[in-house]
């Protein structure tokens, strides 16, 4: 399916990140998200971008000089990652544009991202973030996609892939139309080389074939819902339709199980993004999508997604039944998997259709919600999973001593309502704290462009 990425960005940039000072968050509520639970009356000590002490009020010392951060009545918990997230690519983008996306991440919260379409210039961007020398959240960034129109042959697929693998991509972002034979090959090469791959599962390839390889991550439940229809061989583009919405009244759910059993057994995690399929294919007529008070971020690019929403609802042969059907199975198949084991990512396909940067992973936690998950579980598949995933459990996940100092403040619980994740006090991104004060006029600043 043709690319959603928007690219009508406004031009701002952002602050270098100074040395921070240490914090002192006193009296607060922790949620380690270690397991599902609270630790009331909390002192957590930040120096540097690490946690370096943690424990109950009164055990431990708050260093002189350390800025106190009041936290009566207020829950600490990880920041989140976005792992379906998109860095604006190409040459046409300013690095103005670029820091817009990052920011917007980082001012709601989102500490991690991983990019979802790779380009040469997000590389030093990578490192800036790690660095601390920009408002960043920390990157994790794809190759530039591997799709049916630059995988041609084998040689394609084995020269991309270790050159990819060279120039230090972090993994390889698989797009659709790719041969089953080129595609062993991107496999097989990828193997040899030490490089993982991730994103669609082309039509040609199937959802079984996919999980055989062991793709790093199953993007979007892509595939799914095909390898669902009994007796099937590949689809074409046009009948399998929206990430397989074309044949959902074919699609069996009793044969989730074993399908979801071989995810398991080779470690394959799923990302969802259910915002962009609840926003394109759900009921929210265009004028409520444009109210959302999000969307003042994101102004440049409205008209550009309602147009992409009414060619997608133009489409006759979709019924209301079938839409109905298509939710209904997603919730199954989010529902069938995570129970089966299969491990789950945050990732809301951020900046496309009706999805603001940062914003858009508070309305992925309430659908995972909706379909079934609790509010930990939806909260883990953006923290300490994440963590899992990436081989970062020493550091990233968790709130503890020694940990990467980023973090939310929040004025509620997201534990008893997962809207509560909304109501953020402050943000901290590698020991650097925001207050609601300095988010809102950062915020502002961003608004209507």
């Amino acid at each position: 399916m043709p690319l959603l990425l928007l690219l009508a960005l406004a031009a701002t940039s952002a602050t270098p990140v100074r040395q921070s000072p240490t914090y002192a968050f006193v009296n607060v509520t922790v949620i380690p998200m270690d397991r599902d639970r609270t630790l009331p009356g909390q002192t957590v000590i930040v120096t540097g971008d690490r946690i370096t002490a943690m424990g109950a009020d009164g055990r431990v010392t708050v260093p002189a000089g350390a800025i106190r951060i009041d936290g009566t009545g207020k829950f600490l918990m990880p920041g989140l990652a976005e792992m379906h997230a998109h860095i604006p690519p190409g040459r046409q983008v300013s690095d103005a544009d670029i820091e817009r996306v990052l920011a917007l991440f980082a001012l709601n919260g989102v500490t991690t991202v991983r990019g979802m379409l790779g380009d040469p210039r997000h590389l030093p961007y990578r490192e800036r973030a790690a660095k601390g020398e920009l408002l960043s959240p920390l990157i994790y960034t794809s190759s530039p996609s591997l799709s049916g129109n630059t995988m041609r042959t084998g040689k394609d697929a084995a020269d991309s892939v270790t050159k990819y693998r060279q120039a230090g991509y972090d993994f390889l972002k698989i797009h659709p139309g790719i041969r089953r034979g080129v595609f062993d090959t991107i496999a097989a090469t990828a193997k040899r080389v030490g490089i993982r791959f991730a994103g669609h599962v082309p039509l040609d390839v199937g959802i079984e074939r996919a999980i055989e390889l062991g793709y790093w991550s199953v993007d979007h439940i892509d595939g799914f819902i095909e390898g669902l229809v009994p007796a099937a061989g590949p689809f074409s583009p046009a009948e399998a339709g929206f990430f397989g919405l074309g044949v959902v009244m074919r699609a069996d759910p009793s044969r989730l199980p074993a399908l979801a059993a071989k995810a398991k057994a080779k470690g394959v995690w799923i990302v969802p993004t259910e915002t962009l399929m609840r926003h394109v294919v759900g009921d929210f007529s265009t004028d409520q999508l444009r109210s959302w008070p999000e969307m003042k971020y994101w102004a440049n690019g409205l008209d550009a997604w309602v147009r992409q929403t009414a060619a997608f609802r133009g489409d006759t042969s979709v019924t209301p039944a079938m839409k109905r059907r298509y939710l209904e199975l997603r919730n199954a198949l989010i529902t069938g998997l995570h129970r089966a084991g299969v491990g789950f990512l945050l990732g809301s396909d951020a900046p496309q259709i009706w999805n603001v940067p940062g914003f858009s992973v508070r309305r992925e936690l309430a659908y995972l919600v909706d379909a079934g998950l609790t509010p930990f579980q939806a909260l883990e598949s953006g923290t300490r999973n994440v963590a899992r995933y990436l081989g970062t459990e020493a550091t990233t996940g968790t709130v503890a001593s020694g940990k990467r100092a980023d973090l939310i403040l929040l004025d509620a619980n997201p534990l008893v309502d997962i809207t509560n994740v909304g109501r953020q006090a402050g943000v901290m991104v590698g020991g650097r704290w925001l207050d609601r004060a300095e988010i809102d006029s950062r915020l502002a600043a961003l608004a209507g462009r």
